[in-house]
Parts: structure tokens; sequence; C-alpha cells
């Protein structure tokens, strides 16, 4: 019986990739970050803050980003989406969050 090697490897990681996300979505979950916003940005219903496609949408290509937002996460901020968020700022969540949870999680959005 011959086995496809490959095959097996793409299913593995297809499979373990899922479960991460699975795995993401449930700590933003978990740390009321769907309290604020949306994953995908073709939400029905608008929350206070954008959701996060439109936030990797908004840092693709631009190096700096990923440090930029998980300052924003764990200091918290306002002023970059006053228009979506009229002004409400995004609280800080440090030291509620441990700084790998805040880097899963920035690395999870920018991943969406």
């Amino acid at each position: 019986m011959k086995v496809n090697w490959i095959g097996i490897s793409a299913a593995v990681l297809v499979t373990s990739g899922a479960q991460q996300t699975l795995a993401d979505e449930a700590l933003a979950k978990k740390s009321g970050c769907l309290e604020c916003h949306n994953i995908g940005k073709n939400a029905d219903k608008r929350l206070v803050g954008p959701s996060f496609e439109e936030i990797a949408a908004k840092y693709k290509g631009n190096a700096r980003a990923r440090n930029a937002l998980i300052e924003t996460v764990k200091k918290g901020g306002k002023g970059n989406w006053t228009e979506v968020t009229g002004g409400i700022p995004m609280p800080p969540y440090s030291p509620r969050l441990s700084d790998a949870e805040i880097r899963q999680l920035v690395d999870w959005m920018l991943r969406l």
C-alpha cells in the first residue's frame, strides 16, 4: 500500500490550524473582546469598535502594526478609529491578559 505522506501532512496542518483558530477565537470571547468587536467585516451589526477583519485589512503590510496593536491592547487607545467608535476609547487589557495572550490575540487578528 502506497501512503501519500504529503496529503497526510497537509491534512494535519489544516486540522491544527483550524484548532488554533478556534482556540484564539475562544480567547477573544473569554477576554471580552467580542463585546465591542465583531470578527468579520461583513457582520450585520456593528458593535462599538471595528471588526477584527477591518483592523487586519487596515494594517496589512505595515511592518510596525503588530507591535503597535500589542501596545494598544495592553495600554488601551483612542483616536485610531474615531469614525467608527465615535471617540469611545479602547480600554487597556493588561494586566487582565498576559503579554503572551495579548500577542496571541493580535497575531490571530492579523491572520484574518
